[in-house]
């Protein structure tokens, strides 16, 4: 009966049931303060949907919904003239350049740690194509440009990666990071006047999920329901449909139910953070923050920003779509009443007498071409009223507001319609106008490329803190080769993300082309005797693409790789040179190592197995000068004689 009574007395994970009563009120208490205090973030953030996808006769109605406007009158146009999809479009494809090339900066010019940044680099970017990141970069972007912000969540899945084995009948698998894209719309902060999201005090994800996904994840079994009006996920939000908002489904995700995860900070009280999640009325997980994926170690969110601009004194961005929605209404209006007076030119505005025609018979059928009228005998005949012309100003009124489109977008014909209307007719000037654009596109291209850095920080910390002891991955190589590398989660003990890439972030590969023939042909990749070294046409080519070209496996960077071992034999033990060294790679990678700092604190014994191996290639090297004379030698004689 104890047994029965103390069972009685814990939820599904094994938590006393009060208390867990406790914390969930106390999280959806927090959670529903929040939502309400955002609410006209929402309801901004599902207008700029409904405009992007075309139903833009809708505004925010005094209760706080999203409500369609009525026309004034029954006879009015309520054509839509999109602009705002095209514009987001063009601005979605140029930043869809922005894809950096993350590496690891090194901490010094040792070898360990110029090995040791050469594995974290590999671990990245094997990482990132993994996860797809270029996709997630897109759907991030078209979130940030639609509502101003979207966000990365980074985590580690223990369910993924090569099967291990089995442990207590479950599956055991080597895990792996998982990057994810998560709309605005879940993310809850707990001040919104925060710009930063890790100096936040605490931060809630929240979602709708499927009771079946709720128990497979936490093992809690929930009754589910029918979520109707939480539009956290896009499945739910308006901005799949463009038949006006009685085409928006209410039903939303059946048999599911909202997952709050509530993330602390870590403090005095709580040094390690805290994590607590609640799924529907069930207390899922409450225990520390999982990750040290923030600097120096510490434990911080999991989360990255991005936006498309980013204003002063707030956490959520700004969107393009706020700026366009009141150019967007202007240009519906006027090109409406534009076709409005078209149609009383053609079809004409009849002034009727009373009683001198049959005017339900003229309403029904027109003024019909050669239609004979027959009106009352005395009586003023039918006449048309009307302007035998449109006006100029509705040509200027258009004008004025097509340009402000280009203005408040800050996308031109040139990028969106490729019309040039301007006097420019030079390259020069139209690269010019081009780069113009590309500007005005600086601040949110910066966005991404901070986020993305953020991102490949999370990814190497979580990989060091899970990789484990032994690990092995697949990632690209020289070449284009596909290169197996062997690591454990201590290898990474740099997370200094840079990028390869260009500064500006956003050429071409056309221009940056380009760009390295013009350094090739201006000799700066030679060297004082106006040589290109083998090494740097294997660079060369792999940036230009083209990197099956030279051999997969090159001497010179197989002659550098078993030179890099060397060194590390050569600590410990003397070793010989072998006669089909490369003595010019071989002595170069060498003095690079007795010149680090890895070296300098290295006993004389050391330096003495060093000078002894360099000593014995400067002897093979002069016996290889000696027989190539020689050769040459008899050659000459022997033509000589003939």
């Amino acid at each position: 009966m104890e047994k029965r009574e103390n069972a009685a007395d814990k939820n599904a994970r094994g938590y006393d049931r009060k208390f867990a009563e406790r914390i969930v009120r106390e999280v959806k208490e927090d959670f529903e303060r929040r939502r309400a205090g955002r609410r006209t973030l929402e309801r901004g953030w599902e207008l700029n949907m409904n405009f992007l996808a075309g139903n833009q006769y809708c505004d925010v109605g005094p209760t706080g919904k999203i409500e369609e406007e009525e026309p004034r009158f029954y006879w009015q146009y309520r054509r839509v003239f999109n602009h705002i999809a095209p514009a987001i479009d063009t601005r979605c494809a140029k930043l869809s350049r922005v894809r950096p090339d993350l590496t690891v900066r090194a901490a010094s010019d040792q070898e360990s740690d110029l090995r040791t940044a050469k594995t974290a680099s590999a671990v990245l970017r094997s990482v990132c194509e993994e996860n797809a990141l270029s996709d997630v970069m897109s759907k991030a972007t078209v979130w940030s440009e639609t509502c101003g912000t979207s966000f990365y969540k980074v985590l580690w899945d223990k369910n993924v990666g090569r099967l291990l084995g089995e442990s207590g009948g479950e599956a055991v698998y080597e895990g792996g990071v998982r990057i994810a894209c998560v709309s605005p719309f879940e993310i809850y902060p707990d001040d919104l006047g925060c710009e930063e999201v890790e100096d936040l005090r605490s931060l809630i994800h929240a979602r709708a999920m499927p009771a079946e996904e709720i128990f497979e994840r936490y093992g809690v079994r929930v009754k589910g329901r029918e979520i109707e009006e939480f539009s956290l996920s896009p499945r739910s939000s308006s901005m799949h449909f463009a038949g006006g908002l009685g085409a928006r489904t209410k039903g939303g995700m059946k048999d599911a139910e909202i997952v709050i995860e509530k993330y602390e900070k870590p403090t005095a009280g709580l040094p390690r953070g805290r994590l607590t999640v609640v799924a529907g009325e069930e207390l899922a997980y409450i225990g520390d923050l999982p990750y040290a994926n923030g600097e120096g170690g510490a434990r911080t969110y999991p989360f990255v920003k991005q936006c498309a601009v980013e204003l002063s004194g707030s956490f959520f961005g700004a969107s393009i779509v706020d700026r366009m929605i009141p150019v967007q209404r202007a240009f519906n209006a006027l090109k409406n009443r534009k076709h409005e007076f078209i149609n009383r030119l053609t079809m004409g505005v009849l002034a009727v007498e009373d009683g001198s025609v049959d005017t339900e018979e003229l309403a029904e059928e027109g003024l019909a071409p050669g239609r004979v009228i027959v009106y009352r005998q005395g009586s003023t005949p039918p006449k048309l009223l009307g302007a035998d012309s449109i006006p100029a100003e509705f040509y200027e009124e258009e004008e004025r507001l097509l340009n402000e489109f280009i203005l408040v977008s800050g996308v031109s014909e040139i990028s969106s319609t490729s019309q040039n209307r301007t006097q420019v007719t030079s390259a020069t000037g139209l690269q010019l106008l081009i780069d113009l654009d590309d500007t005005r596109l600086a601040v949110t291209t910066e966005s991404i490329r901070r986020a993305v850095r953020k991102v490949g920080k999370h990814v190497l910390r979580l990989m060091r803190e899970f990789a484990g002891e032994k690990r092995l991955m697949r990632c690209a190589g020289e070449g284009g080769r596909v290169d197996m590398i062997y690591f454990c989660g201590s290898d990474i003990s740099s997370d200094d993300v840079v990028f390869e890439a260009d500064p500006d972030g956003a050429r071409t590969p056309s221009e940056n082309r380009s760009l390295i023939y013009e350094i090739y042909r201006m000799g700066l990749l030679s060297d004082e005797e106006g040589k290109t070294s083998a090494e740097t046409k294997r660079r060369i080519l792999n940036a230009l693409g083209y990197g099956g070209l030279e051999n997969a496996r090159g001497l010179a960077q197989l002659h550098a790789n078993k030179a890099s071992e060397e060194n590390l034999r050569l600590m410990k033990e003397p070793v010989a040179p072998d006669t089909f060294d490369d003595e010019q790679i071989h002595m170069q990678a060498h003095v690079r190592f007795l010149l680090s700092d890895e070296c300098r604190g290295c006993d004389g014994k050391v330096k003495e197995r060093f000078e002894r191996h360099l000593q014995e290639h400067r002897l093979l090297a002069e016996r290889r000068a000696a027989e190539r004379e020689r050769t040459a030698g008899t050659e000459s004689k022997g033509g000589q004689n003939q």
